[in-house]
């Protein structure tokens, strides 16, 4: 409900984000949105300017930001004399995530469509993807992504008959 005093109660916030009532509350205890105002029952009242915080980490979170981006983010917007360089950095980052992913989704996406070419009609008795879940050795059964960041995912490798 909208209260007389130009307020937002946690309902009616949650109805202008689109933004779950618990994920609202999370993002209270994880410290992004600022604890809100009562009102004399208790209740949580949310101001415009907690309207435009939510907005800007609902953007962040859709466009892929962890919370951590997320908190980074919102310390530079509070602080606007600091330069744009220092959102560049955070923004470029990410971005580069954004393509490592993308390209092991290309790679994981060729290694299925291979394994699923290679299945034929389904009749085969030996399955090329259940054999190549079953191998072991690392250079056998995966194949590292082209990205030197070691901490995504290896990508299955359908081996060749």
């Amino acid at each position: 409900m909208n209260t007389t005093s130009g307020w937002l109660a946690i309902g009616a916030l949650s109805e202008r984000t689109g933004c779950k009532v618990e994920t609202i509350r999370f993002y209270e205890r994880a410290r992004l949105l600022p604890a809100p105002e009562r009102s004399p029952g208790g209740y949580r009242l949310y101001s415009r300017d907690n309207l435009k915080r939510l907005t800007f980490i609902r953007r962040a979170r859709a466009l892929g930001f962890s919370i951590d981006e997320v908190r980074k983010l919102l310390t530079l917007a509070d602080e606007r004399k600091r330069p744009c360089a220092e959102v560049r950095v955070v923004a470029g980052a990410h971005l580069e995530d954004v393509r490592a992913k993308i390209a092991d989704l290309r790679a994981m996406e060729r290694v299925l469509r291979d394994t699923v070419a290679r299945c034929a009609d389904g009749r085969r008795a030996d399955c090329p993807l259940i054999e190549a879940l079953y191998l072991e050795a690392p250079t056998q059964a995966f194949r590292p992504p082209d990205s030197p960041d070691r901490r995504r995912k290896r990508v299955l490798a359908v081996p060749r008959r």
